[in-house]
C-alpha cells in the first residue's frame, strides 16, 4: 500500500485481542507482561516500559473507576518526563499507525487511552502553533521599515 493510502495515527487495542496487519506499529504500553501471551502471539515492534504508569500510580488506581480522574492527572504528569519518547512515537504516527497495547479488561479506563489523548492533543496543537508561528515572523518582516538608498550625484 503507497504511504497515501496507508491509515495513520494512533489507535488502541487489547493484547489480547489477535494482531492485525492493520495494526501498524504494534506497541505494548504495559509495565508488566501479560498474562498468558506469548511474545509470538504478541507480535510486537516494542514494549515501551518508561511510558507505562509507575508501579505506585497502578497499585493507587487499582481500576476503581471513581479513582479514574486523578490516575489520568497523575498519569499525565509522569508523561511529561518522557519528553523524547512521545515526541519519538508522535513521529512514527506521522508515518504509519501506531496501536498502544494494552492488558486491562476496561477498554475506556486504561493506561492506553489517556496515552493516546496525550498523543493526539500534542500532534493536533503544534500545526496551530506552527502556523501562529509562521504568521508571525511574516508580520514582522512587514513591520520593518523600508529604506531607500540614493546615490548622489
Amino acid at each position: 500500500m503507497s504511504a497515501r493510502g496507508r491509515a495513520r495515527g494512533v489507535v488502541t487495542k487489547r493484547i489480547y485481542d489477535a494482531p492485525e496487519s492493520a495494526d501498524g506499529y504494534r506497541v505494548l504500553i504495559d509495565r508488566l507482561w501479560p498474562r498468558g501471551v506469548s511474545k509470538q502471539r504478541a507480535a510486537l515492534d516494542a514494549w515501551l516500559v518508561d511510558l507505562a504508569p509507575s508501579t505506585a500510580l497502578r497499585a493507587r488506581f487499582h481500576h476503581d473507576p471513581k479513582r479514574w480522574p486523578e490516575f489520568a492527572r497523575h498519569y499525565r504528569a509522569e508523561l511529561r518526563a518522557q519528553a523524547a519518547l512521545l515526541r519519538t512515537l508522535r513521529q512514527r504516527a506521522r508515518q504509519q499507525r501506531v496501536t498502544l497495547l494494552y492488558a486491562a479488561r476496561d477498554v475506556h479506563l486504561n493506561n492506553a487511552t489517556v496515552l493516546r489523548e496525550v498523543l493526539r492533543s500534542h500532534a493536533s496543537q503544534a500545526a496551530p502553533r506552527r502556523a501562529a508561528d509562521r504568521a508571525r515572523q511574516a508580520s514582522h518582516k512587514r513591520a520593518l521599515p523600508r529604506t531607500r538608498v540614493r546615490e548622489r550625484p
